[in-house]
């Protein structure tokens, strides 16, 4: 017993020693991988210390093998997802199933004894499945059954993160998806495939390549199950301030297996979308959508070596409205070879997916893992609302990622090495290429009607990401000292390129004024691009050798058989020199120095700027004044409280910081935009000979002919706007806590959280011009005139946009089994939030800065949203899917525009509102902005022992609901009132058949 003793005390020092040693070897952030394997701890009973514990897979044979403590104790991390054998040396023996990056508890009793704990339910024949009920984070495990099942829009498998509590997955009129998590855009998200982040560092959207995308980030036949989690993730999760989804990808095993699949739908297996529903309109005639692919894989060697691989395709036509950005407008006003541009028009998508894996347990303590993936697509962009498909860009989107990992597994520790490399790029080109035309109406302060011709220069753009990293991952366990401690310490280094072009020297765009009797003939202005010269090296395109460093050290510790603490902490660190070595070139800053010539003589512009409280030296570098951020710690704490050891009623709670990234997108800015700035050109008119703004010169048809004649107007030398970055710029982060409680009753795990999320210093960019005297509003007019001497506006890049938000989070799952037959979900999700800031803009021109924003009701959730799912097995092998989502309208976020009541008032001021549901639920009264009930049916076919056809049927949104996303909003006393247009735009699909074929072996 004294030597048991002595050998434990060893084996805690040496513990700590190496968690400190790893600790310091290792030096700063990134995105550290978030591993998707799962964890196994319980109790063996009547084991002496020093027994052995294995976990063999079912499906590849590989084992896993660990030893237990003196109390019988033992932990196995590292297993893959999937059904395992678990023996002890005792003789006691489980068959369980472990879902993706889990925790979960088996006791095994003895040889012959009932081992299976009270939270098991048997999902496959082979296997129990343990639900990991004892965690602290919020959020909860899509599985297999529920991807196959639930009726689906897009086959894109992150559509079934809507059934969380907290998330929204939508698809927009023009197909392209996205996921959000609380009251946070889509861009603080991230995803994990085998423990590898998937994130955007350069454009929105979260994911990499999902930037406004009909596409999926992952071939969804690949997926075997994945995790959501809204809030309170582990310190493991890097670069992100929402929701993490986690997922694991299928394997190959000891038996080929493998599926094809041909999924289609066309007008006739639809009805009218919203657009098409108007007077005098028609039904698109695009051609069929089509989806089909395979997935194939097994043995090369038996228990050892095994492959996958998968591919998936889309060819779409996708229906869209292009229509009047005013309504009512009135007809007959505009050319005629402008107006028979409005009406329904078709987005062209195609996308092509490749995944393949190797996997090769060369021991029962290693295993090697060589995966890569592929996606490209190509599609149409900007049609629709009051984009003509003549104004529109064709899009390439290229995803290309690459992985190496190697895991071994001690008894009481477990290593993981993961080599990855990445290369993503997204790359609009105008469909047209010449002058744009941009109708806009007069008597509603020049509102955009509809845009014709070659797209914006803005439009053509080349951005993307590239490059490799190398992260270990060491985890200890059996480590006790007053309970049963896990420990997980980990380091991550990337070295990426991020690469930016924000325009092109093409394509001006000339602006038409219109009212109700016509069109004029001449433009009152144009907008184009001109390059600078002379500017040290600086130039439209942008690449930068990005640093990203993490660490982070967690211990899940098991107090007691009730009490769970999850105790972590990371810390994150990215070195980007296009920012840090950025100069403010010489001409910029001896205009910022210069004389304000709206000022009495003597006055620079910098002292107008300070009597507007702008320290112009904030913004202006040298390349040496800028250091990279340093503070990004990030503590989580989490526990979860067994109140009866028996993991029916647990109670759970945490608070953490999660720092995410500023976008490149946005910080490229500074130097692409000085280098290729963009030019606005007023014109006289005319009759009258008046000008809407300066500088005005008369119109020369010649200037229709060529962009060399514009750029000829504007000086040479001097550019355009001035963007310039505050000099101590911070990572956006989010402070997030939680308490709920999840019970076991019966069949039915519940579970009811309160979550409180809020986040800080958001990027934004607003409009630094002030008036001689600091003012930023003057008569309520703001100092767009009062620009930089020589140069345009001048804006300037600062940290500053905020959320609030407070959930109320409800669950009930009843999980799929063959005995029972059917399986059902309930997820509610009630949202108080607010913001200073509309959730998709990084632009607010309206106030003087971010500060003075008042704080309006978020428009990224609905108040109450209700998601309902289920699955039913009925007799001739046909298994039946429903799903159900409401949500009441999503607030708006607009402007009150009226005489301003007081000095330092614009005419427009910021302001919330609401508008009415757009029709009921069935019954009751017009309650809801989003309804939807979505059908499936599948028949399997019996063919061969091992081969089984397959037909399946889904009927989306059963009942036609029209689901309007375009808002009327008008003043109303003072007050914004709204409505929804039912000539706008819209989300979610018409009544939809989708039918599908397939095999599966």
């Amino acid at each position: 017993m004294k030597q048991s003793h002595r050998l434990q005390r060893r084996y805690n020092r040496t513990v700590l020693c190496c968690a400190l040693a790893s600790c310091l070897a290792v030096a700063a952030p990134a995105a550290l991988a978030q591993s998707a394997e799962a964890t196994l701890r319980g109790q063996v009973a009547g084991a002496a210390a020093g027994t052995e514990v294995t976990a063999k897979n079912v499906a590849t044979g590989a084992v896993r093998r660990t030893q237990t403590a003196a109390n019988g104790s033992y932990t196995l991390v590292g297993l893959q997802p999937g059904t395992y054998t678990v023996e002890a040396g005792t003789g006691a023996s489980q068959t369980v199933q472990l879902s993706v990056a889990s925790s979960a508890t088996l006791n095994l009793q003895g040889p012959g004894a009932a081992s299976t704990p009270s939270n098991l339910d048997t999902v496959i024949v082979t296997g129990a499945a343990l639900q990991d009920v004892k965690k602290s984070e919020v959020g909860k495990t899509i599985s297999l059954h529920q991807i196959q099942t639930t009726p689906q829009v897009s086959r894109n498998f992150l559509e079934f993160a809507d059934t969380v509590p907290g998330m929204v997955f939508s698809v927009d009129s023009s197909g392209v998806t996205s996921l959000r998590g609380g009251a946070q855009n889509n861009s603080t998200t991230n995803v994990y495939i085998d423990g590898v982040g998937q994130k955007s560092y350069v454009k929105e959207g979260g994911i990499a390549g999902q930037f406004s995308s009909n596409g999926n980030p992952f071939p969804q036949l690949a997926i075997g199950e994945y995790k959501v989690i809204t809030s309170n993730y582990k310190a493991e999760y890097g670069q992100i301030s929402s929701a993490a989804v986690t997922a694991v990808t299928k394997s190959g095993s000891n038996i080929f297996h493998g599926e094809t699949y041909y999924r289609f739908t066309s007008p006739e297996l639809r009805e009218k979308t919203v657009a098409e529903e108007q007077p005098g309109k028609t039904k698109g005639n695009e051609s069929p959508n089509r989806e089909y692919g395979f997935a194939f894989g097994g043995p090369i060697i038996q228990d050892q070596l095994h492959f996958f691989m998968s591919y998936e395709a889309k060819r779409f036509d996708n229906p869209r409205n292009v229509f009047a950005g005013v309504q009512p407008f009135p007809t007959g006003v505009l050319p005629p070879d402008v107006e028979s541009q409005f009406g329904p028009a078709t987005l062209n998508f195609k996308e092509d997916l490749f995944f393949g894996k190797l996997d090769w347990e060369f021991s029962d303590r290693d295993r090697v893992e060589l995966s890569a993936q592929v996606r490209n697509e190509h599609a149409d962009g900007n049609i629709g609302d009051q984009n003509a498909v003549s104004h529109s860009i064709i899009v390439a989107n290229t995803d290309r990622r690459y992985a190496l990992r190697w895991e071994h597994s001690a008894d009481n520790w477990f290593n993981e090495v993961i080599l990855t490399h990445e290369d993503s790029f997204n790359n609009p080109t105008p469909r047209n290429f010449g002058n744009g035309s941009i109708y806009t109406f007069d008597p509603l302060n020049n509102a955009t009607i509809i845009q014709v011709g070659g797209a914006d220069p803005r439009a053509a753009q080349i951005k993307g990401q590239k490059g490799p990293a190398i992260e270990d991952n060491l985890t200890f366990n059996n480590f006790a000292w007053h309970g049963e401690h896990t420990i997980k310490m980990g380091a991550k280094f990337k070295d990426i390129t991020l690469h930016a072009q924000d325009a092109s020297d093409i394509d001006p765009q000339f602006y038409y004024g219109v009212d109700n009797t016509g069109a004029a003939a001449t433009p009152y202005k144009v907008f184009f691009t001109k390059p600078v010269a002379g500017l040290g090296g600086l130039s439209p395109v942008v690449d930068t050798k990005a640093k990203q460093l993490g660490v982070f050290i967690q211990d899940d510790w098991a107090v007691n058989d009730k009490l769970t603490l999850n105790l972590g902490v990371r810390w994150d660190y990215e070195k980007n020199p296009a920012y840090l070595n950025f100069v403010t070139p010489p001409n910029v800053v001896a205009a910022l120095n210069g004389q304000d010539p709206n000022a009495p003589v003597g006055q620079t512009y910098a002292q107008s700027l300070a009597n507007g409280g702008i320290n112009i030296n904030d913004y202006i570098s040298n390349g040496h004044n800028r250091k990279a951020f340093k503070g990004e710690w990030q503590p989580r704490f989490g526990f979860s409280y067994d109140l009866n050891a028996d993991q029916k009623h647990v109670i759970h709670g945490g608070a953490g910081r999660a720092y995410d990234r500023d976008l490149y997108d946005y910080l490229q800015l500074e130097v692409t935009k000085t280098a290729l700035p963009g030019f606005e050109v007023y014109f006289k008119d005319p009759a009258t000979g008046q000008c809407r703004g300066n500088p005005c010169y008369d119109f020369n048809p010649n200037y229709l002919n060529g962009i060399g004649n514009l750029q000829a107007l504007v000086q040479a030398g001097n550019g355009g706007e001035v963007d310039l970055l505050n000099n101590n710029l911070k990572a956006p982060y989010s402070d997030q806590f939680s308490l709920g409680m999840s019970n076991q009753v019966g069949e039915w795990q519940t579970d009811a959280t309160i979550s409180r999320v809020l986040s800080y210093d958001g990027f934004v960019y607003t409009l630094g011009n002030r008036y001689p005297n600091g003012d930023f509003f003057q008569g309520g007019g703001q100092p767009w005139g009062n620009g930089v001497p020589g140069f345009g506006a001048l804006i300037v890049g600062n940290n500053g946009i905020e959320t609030k938000s407070t959930q109320v989070l409800l669950s009930a799952e009843k999980a799929y089994t063959r005995a029972s037959g059917w399986g059902a979900s309930f997820a509610y999700t009630y949202t108080h939030a607010r913001q200073n800031r509309d959730i998709g803009e990084h632009y607010s021109f309206d106030e003087a800065t971010i500060g003075n924003y008042p704080f309006l009701v978020s428009n990224a959730a609905a108040k109450h949203r209700l998601v309902m799912t289920g699955s039913y097995d009925i007799p001739w092998g046909i298994t039946l899917g429903l799903k159900v989502a409401l949500a009441t309208p999503i607030p708006a976020n607009s402007f009150v525009c009226q005489p301003p009541t007081q000095p330092g008032m614009g005419f427009c001021v910021p302001a919330d509102t609401i508008p009415p549901g757009n029709g009921r639920f069935l019954i009751g009264g017009k309650a809801w902005g989003y309804r939807s009930v979505d059908f499936q049916a599948t028949k399997d076919f019996k063919l061969a022992s091992s081969l089984t056809a397959f037909a399946r049927f889904d009927l989306l949104n059963v009942f036609d609901f029209d689901n309007y996303t375009t808002l009327a909003i008008g003043n109303q006393n003072g007050h914004l009132e709204s409505r929804y247009s039912t000539n706008g735009d819209w989300t979610g699909v018409p009544r939809t058949i989708k039918l599908e074929v397939g095999l599966r072996f």
